[in-house]
């Protein structure tokens, strides 16, 4: 049985400014498959290769796959449902199979939108997909799959969700298969090597509001060091990768775990940089640890600061303080890994002496990097519940991190966009001329001067924030943020919509994820595993040294 996967092709103007990132799920669903016995794989890269339709449907036209899968995020959706569409037009008979964080929560409306689409897996992939391609195999699918605990599909018009499957218990039985990939057309930008995106923790025991990651993957759990370091050895050894970000979102909160991957890629010398997401208490936490992460050949760590008021940073539930952010930052930077602070525009309280706040927040901690992501409304995110009348434009293709969606109560969208990119432009010209050429340390001057040679590359190609929907005229910006007029509403429009449940967000998993208690993720996160221990015996210095060279 022939089976394609595709990455859809959509851009936004957002992480890829670094380089182009291979889709991780390839690797784990295709891993997964390959174990199992489904050998004929193929994945198209369509957004790494901006494969136009027509080339994409000339693939599939000459392949002829049985079996074609797709993921989606939120903005990519629309890309996704016409990918798959191009796949029925050319193959009448093909399974097409849509995974990822939005269908899981929004089959409803998927499915009503792109009825051509066979099933969608909800939740983690990897077991799903193998016992629905295995009854498709059989030919049986149609007749057993209401038994396959993880799916949604039609019949006879209407929207059937099967029960959730319970989360992977044991992520050490994992098979990523990294043979899928072109490796040489994943180029981390900022060091110009291969870039690698491995997973080393799933979910998160935090509830942020204007986040969903933690209600998708439902547990926190957290493969073995030792087994996660040999696959970054295969990574390094046989696909010649020189940096890897983990596709976590909280991979520091077992502090035993993560401190032991970092022994473990010390001891084994695994030559090879990466960086991670991580939060705020986290840094706090294991401020003696910190030179053991540098040592382990970690050198860049974003954080989820988010927020310059401390009215917001309760408002999204983040248990940070404005003060914890600055010293966090410090810390990062005294043991010389790069740190970079994450902010959140454009809410419905958002207004130009916020922003610039941001900015003197940004020249008061002194982070090497800063970005200005755009609040977006994820329809299955708590915060989505509180605002969900205000939120008018559902032109889900703009819910990408650089579009203003919300309409602030005393700005324009068009306004909170302009602020934002001044606050870059004045941020990173500074950067340029005033501090990254000055950085002692050789290789955190080499890496920040890459990071701003990427950034430079894609403002004057016009790709970083999607700038090529700003125009000036004059001495004024014009912008167009180019919503589909048809998906903006109006309030009668959004009420309509709330009664038709089947369009709705499933958050619940058909009942199986039960209600989380936010006091409960507090102690969850205040366990053992998190307290302070020991600093890690190794000589940073010496070993930093080395691996900078």
């Amino acid at each position: 049985m022939r089976i394609m996967m595709i990455q859809p092709n959509y851009h936004a103007g957002g992480a890829e400014i670094a380089g182009n990132w291979p889709p991780s799920w390839v690797a784990y669903i295709g891993g997964a498959l390959r174990a199992a016995g489904f050998d004929n794989l193929r994945f198209v890269d369509a957004m790494t290769e901006d494969l136009p339709d027509e080339k994409l449907r000339l693939i599939l036209r000459h392949n002829r796959p049985d079996v074609v899968m797709a993921t989606a995020i939120t903005p990519m959706i629309y890309k996704a449902q016409e990918t798959l569409k191009i796949a029925r037009e050319e193959l009448p008979n093909a399974r097409l199979i849509l995974g990822g964080i939005h269908p899981t929560f929004m089959y409803g409306q998927v499915l009503t939108e792109a009825p051509w689409i066979d099933y969608i897996v909800r939740g983690e992939g990897e077991e799903i997909i193998v016992e629905l391609m295995q009854a498709i195999a059989y030919g049986s699918d149609q007749r057993d799959r209401v038994k396959i605990r993880g799916i949604a599909y039609l019949e006879d018009g209407k929207v059937v969700a099967t029960p959730a499957r319970d989360p992977i218990a044991d992520l050490d039985k994992l098979t990523p298969d990294w043979s899928l990939y072109d490796w040489k057309r994943y180029i981390y930008v900022p060091l110009n090597v291969r870039v690698a995106v491995p997973n080393f923790a799933r979910g998160c025991p935090f509830t942020c509001r204007f986040c969903s990651q933690w209600k998708f993957w439902r547990r926190y759990r957290a493969r073995s060091p030792q087994k996660f370091v040999d696959e970054i050895e295969t990574l390094v050894r046989d696909y010649n990768v020189g940096f890897f970000i983990l596709a976590d979102e909280e991979p520091t909160i077992n502090r035993k775990k993560f401190t032991a991957l970092c022994e473990e890629l010390i001891r084994r010398q695994v030559r090879v940089y990466w960086g991670i997401n991580t939060r705020v208490t986290d840094i706090l936490r294991d401020e003696a640890q910190l030179p053991l992460w540098r040592a382990a050949g970690l050198v860049h760590i974003s954080l989820g600061t988010e927020a310059a008021a401390q009215m917001n940073l309760d408002r999204f539930r983040k248990q940070t303080t404005i003060e914890q952010n600055k010293r966090a930052i410090e810390l990062i930077k005294k043991h010389g890994m790069v740190a970079e602070a994450q902010f959140i525009m454009g809410m419905e309280n958002e207004t130009p002496e916020t922003i610039e706040e941001t900015y003197r927040y940004v020249l008061d901690w002194k982070p090497d990097m800063a970005n200005w992501n755009m609040y977006t409304p994820w329809p299955f995110a708590e915060l989505f519940e509180e605002l969900g009348d205000r939120v008018e434009v559902r032109d889900y293709a703009k819910y990408n991190f650089v579009t203003p969606i919300m309409k602030p109560d005393l700005m324009d969208r068009e306004e909170v966009l302009k602020g934002v990119l001044r606050n870059y432009a004045r941020f990173y010209m500074r950067k340029a001329f005033l501090e990254y050429p000055f950085i002692k340390d050789p290789f955190k001057r080499r890496y920040m001067l890459g990071c701003l040679r990427a950034f430079m590359k894609t403002t004057v190609t016009r790709r970083f924030y999607d700038l090529g929907r700003v125009h000036v005229r004059g001495t004024q910006l014009e912008i167009d943020l180019g919503f589909d007029e048809s998906r903006v509403l109006t309030p009668e429009q959004i009420a309509a919509l709330k009664e038709q449940k089947v369009l709705h967000a499933d958050t619940t998993f058909g009942g199986a994820a039960p209600g989380i208690d936010p006091e409960e993720i507090k102690i969850q996160a205040e366990n053992p595993l998190n307290l302070p221990l020991e600093a890690a015996s190794v000589n940073p210095g010496s070993e930093s040294e080395t691996r900078s060279a």
